[in-house]
C-alpha cells in the first residue's frame, strides 16, 4: 500500500533525525533543506547536521549524567545522530566529541542513502501547504524570517529569540606545549580517551585579572536590531559570564580544579583554560566555554595573552548567531503536534530544548509520533521516568507560568537534567545510611536504572539481561 510522504522542513541534527525515523518505520519522507540555495550566519557547508557551535555532545556517561543517559535511550532508539556520532568520536575525556566533517558527512550519505527519503534542496518559506497533512518543521536556531514570521502569524504569538555563541578553534600546531599540557580534570577516561585528552593553559593571579580586564574592555560586535535579546545561561559569551562578577570564570570554564601542570607540579594555577580536539586528525582544538561576542581583531589580541597561546593560529574566530523558538507549552500538544494545526509538529530547538542531543532527540520523537499517524496508530509517548519523556514534558508541559507577571513569557530552552524527572527514593544501603554525596549518586544511579528499564519497554526491547552470578 503506497503512503503519502511526511515533509520534515530542515536538515540540522533534528531533522535529519525525524527524516530516519520515519524512513526506517516504512514511511516515505521528503526532507526539505534550504542550504546551499540560501545559507545562513553560521553554517560553513550544506551537509546535513553540520555543526555550527560546539563539537561536543557533552557527557556519555548514562549512569551519572542526564544528558549521558539521553545518549544511551537514543541508541535504544536506533537513532542515527548517535550512530553517526559514535562512528566518528574524538578523545574528550568523560565527554563525547565528534570528528565534525566526518559527522556531517556519515549523516549526508546515510539519508541520501536511504531509499524511503529524497532530499529536496529549497527554501519553504511559510507554513506547509495544507496538502502537506504530516510535516514537521525543525528549521532550528536559525529559521528564515519569512518562514519565522508565518509561525508568528499562525500561533498568534511573536517568537522569542536569543543568541548563542561560537567558541575559537586554535590550530593545535600553534599551541606552546612546553607552556601547556594534557589532562582530562581529575584524569577521567571517557569514550575513545586516554584521561588527557584537553590542552590546559595555566594562569597565575595576575595574569587572570588582567585577562579579565581585557574581556570587559575589549570591542564587542553589536547588534542593534536584537539588543535586550536573553541569552541562554548553558552559552553565555565569555565576556557576560566575566560582567558578572570578578571570580565567576574561575568557578566556570576556567576552574582550575582538578589540574595539575605537569611543568610545574608544585605550584597549583590560579586558573585555567582548556581546549578540546576538534577533529578526528587532532590537528584543530576549540576553546571550551570560549563562546564569545568580541570583534575578531579582538579576539586574536586578547586570546594570544593566554599563556600557551601567544602564537596561536585560529582556524575560526568567535562568534553569534540567532535563535529562534516558540512558546511550546502553550502551543504544543504532548505529542508536539501544534494544537491549532492537526499534523503540524515541531522539533529540534525551535522547541525550546536546547543543546545537540537534546535537539535530536525531539526530532527522533516527533518523527515516530508523525510515523505512527501515518501509520494509522495512536502516537506512544515516551514513560515520563525516561530521559525521552523528561525532555518532553518540559517542551510541551512542565513549565510553570507565574501568576505574579501574567502574559510574561517565561519559557526558556533548557538541557536534559535530573531535576525533570520524577523523584526517586534512593536505595538503603544495607546497614548505612546514605549521606550527601553518596546519597545523591544513589539517587542518580536509581533515576537512570529506572529510565533504561522503563525505555526498553517503551520501545518494545526485550529486558535487559542480568548477570548470572
Amino acid at each position: 500500500m503506497s503512503k503519502n510522504p511526511i515533509h520534515v522542513i530542515g536538515g540540522g541534527l533534528a531533522g535529519s533525525e525525524a527524516a530516519w525515523q520515519i524512513a526506517e518505520a516504512g514511511v516515505p519522507v521528503v526532507l526539505h533543506e534550504m542550504r546551499p540555495v540560501r545559507g545562513t550566519d553560521a553554517h560553513k557547508t550544506d551537509g546535513l547536521a553540520e555543526l555550527v557551535c560546539s563539537n561536543s555532545f557533552r557527557s556519555d556517561d548514562a549512569e551519572n549524567n542526564a544528558v549521558g543517559l539521553l545518549h544511551a535511550e537514543m541508541r535504544l532508539a536506533g537513532s542515527l545522530i548517535m550512530s553517526a556520532g559514535d562512528a566518528n568520536q574524538v578523545p574528550a575525556g568523560g565527554a563525547l566529541a565528534v570528528d565534525r566533517d566526518g559527522f556531517s558527512d556519515a549523516v549526508t550519505a546515510k539519508i541520501e542513502a536511504h531509499p524511503l527519503i529524497t532530499i529536496q534542496r529549497e527554501e519553504v518559506p511559510g507554513l506547509p501547504p495544507e496538502d502537506w497533512d504530516q510535516a514537521i518543521i525543525a528549521t532550528g536556531p536559525l529559521t528564515a524570517p519569512s518562514l519565522a514570521q508565518s509561525i508568528a502569524e499562525a500561533t498568534g504569538a511573536d517568537a522569542l529569540a536569543f543568541f548563542d555563541a561560537i567558541a575559537p578553534i586554535v590550530h593545535f600546531d600553534t599551541i606552546d606545549m612546553n607552556t601547556a599540557w594534557f589532562q582530562s580534570r581529575y584524569d577521567k577516561v571517557g569514550p575513545g580517551g586516554t584521561g588527557k585528552d584537553y590542552i590546559n593553559c595555566p594562569m597565575d593571579k595576575d595574569q587572570y585579572l588582567a585577562f579579565v580586564a581585557a574581556l570587559l574592555e575589549g570591542q564587542k560586535t553589536e547588534f542593534k536590531q536584537w539588543e535586550g535579546t536573553p541569552y541562554f545561561d548553558g552559552c553565555l559569551p565569555i565576556e557576560v559570564m566575566a560582567e558578572r562578577g570578578v571570580e565567576t570564570l574561575r568557578y566556570g570554564p576556567m576552574k582550575p580544579m582538578g589540574l595539575t601542570n605537569v611543568h610545574n607540579p608544585t605550584v597549583k594555577a590560579y586558573a585555567v583554560v582548556q581546549l578540546r580536539q576538534d577533529n578526528a586528525l587532532g590537528t584543530l582544538y576549540n576553546m571550551v566555554g570560549f563562546q564569545t561576542k568580541l570583534k575578531h581583531a579582538e579576539q586574536v589580541r586578547i586570546f594570544r595573552t593566554i599563556p600557551g597561546l601567544a602564537n596561536a593560529d585560529f582556524a575560526r574566530l568567535g562568534g553569534l548567531h540567532r535563535n529562534t523558538y516558540i512558546n511550546s507549552p502553550t502551543l504544543l500538544d504532548p505529542s508536539l503536534q501544534l494544537k491549532s494545526r492537526p499534523g503540524l509538529r515541531f522539533a529540534g530547538q525551535i522547541t525550546g530544548c536546547e543543546g545537540y542531543v537534546e535537539s535530536a532527540a525531539i526530532g527522533l520523537l516527533a518523527g515516530r509520533f508523525a510515523a505512527a499517524e501515518r501509520l494509522g496508530e495512536a502516537p506512544s509517548l515516551p514513560p515520563s521516568t525516561t530521559a525521552f519523556g523528561a525532555l518532553l514534558n518540559h517542551i510541551t508541559g512542565g513549565h510553570i507560568v507565574s501568576d505574579d507577571e501574567p502574559g510574561k513569557r517565561s519559557f526558556q530552552p533548557m538541557n536534559v537534567n535530573f531535576g525533570l524527572f520524577p523523584p526517586v527514593e534512593a536505595p538503603k544501603a544495607e546497614g548505612k545510611r546514605l549521606r550527601g554525596k553518596d546519597k545523591t549518586v544513589a539517587k542518580r544511579h536509581a533515576i537512570t536504572s529506572r529510565a533504561l528499564a522503563d525505555c526498553r519497554q517503551w520501545l518494545g526491547l526485550p529486558a535487559r539481561a542480568e548477570a548470572a552470578e
